[in-house]
């Protein structure tokens, strides 16, 4: 009866810790979103059209025949979907490393059931799964948000809105090949990029901790928001060749128009057409992005997590 209560007791506390980080997760996600929504429709702007000569360029030609709030486009889908992405991340990285610890734990190096630190390999892979948890999600609202950012100004565009968006991708080819337009690629990208994510964050925390001989909730938050930035220029850095693929399939045509049939015939024609410099169009205006939007939402999920720890 005592192990039973035991392992009840131990539910309610893993299910208390993953709510927990789903919300801590959500707070972050619209922080995220709000901070770097300009940065990344210029992102995709370059990623997926050749009338921009550099990132400055293709931010002055938006705000001279579009206007300000065109660095809000498609704001609406990323700020509800993101929100849950993040929340989905956070959520699944920390059931994840609990579940390492909980195997850590009982190895026999691990005497008397004292956890054991995470590996490093570990970490990545909490984050890669966080990531390919989230991916079901991102997919969908990330092309959204793709076709809202590049469709044409004006009377000429294609979307009343993010809703009009879903029913005329649906009703091209159903919700999986519409809808969900390149998302082997995505999948591939979250999990290299929350893998390393995750695991350059976790690192540069524990190795502040061990090196100050601090608990890691006595971390400074300046810190937390530094080592969180560095955490997303490395996410960018091991993913943004799967992102710039993603990209491109999801503002391709359909039907007669369609340029990519899959995923490997995207890199291909991107490495016959561009090189390898094709892969990495965009990356300064993503690694200018990356640096205060993880700051904030690693800055904003620590201090949620901390006040209702």
């Amino acid at each position: 009866m005592a192990d039973a209560a035991q392992d009840l007791d131990s539910k309610d506390v893993g299910a208390l810790n993953t709510a927990k980080d789903l919300f801590a997760g959500a707070v972050g996600g619209v922080a995220q979103v709000l901070i770097g929504q300009p940065f990344d429709i210029v992102k995709v702007r370059l990623q997926t059209t050749t009338a921009y000569s550099s990132a400055l360029n293709a931010a002055s030609t938006i705000y001279a025949k579009e206007g300000p709030l065109a660095f809000y486009k498609g704001t609406l889908t990323p700020l509800v979907g993101i929100g849950a992405c993040v929340s989905i991340q956070f959520g699944a990285f920390g059931w994840a490393r609990r579940y390492f610890e909980s195997a850590n734990a009982a190895h026999p190096l691990s005497p008397g059931g004292t956890p054991k630190e995470l590996s490093y390999g570990q970490y990545y892979a909490a984050g890669a799964f966080a990531g390919v948890a989230n991916s079901v999600i991102s997919g969908p609202i990330e092309h959204v948000r793709i076709r809202l950012q590049t469709q044409p100004h004006g009377a000429a565009r294609l979307y009343a809105g993010p809703l009009d968006c879903v029913r005329k991708l649906a009703a091209h080819e159903g919700v999986l090949r519409g809808l969900y337009r390149g998302e082997a690629v995505t999948i591939y990208r979250e999990a290299t990029a929350y893998g390393m994510w995750f695991l350059t964050f976790e690192y540069l925390m524990n190795a502040d901790a061990a090196r100050n001989k601090l608990q890691r909730s006595e971390i400074p938050a300046y810190k937390v928001a530094l080592y969180g930035g560095l955490a997303g220029e490395a996410l960018w850095l091991a993913s943004y060749p799967f992102d710039v693929v993603k990209s491109k399939m999801q503002t391709d045509g359909f039907g007669k128009e369609m340029r990519y049939k899959t995923m490997r015939d995207c890199f291909a024609q991107t490495w016959r057409a561009e090189g390898m410099r094709g892969f990495w169009k965009g990356i300064g205006p993503t690694l200018f992005r990356a640096m205060p939007v993880s700051a904030g939402t690693f800055a904003v999920v620590e201090a949620t997590s901390r006040a209702i720890a």
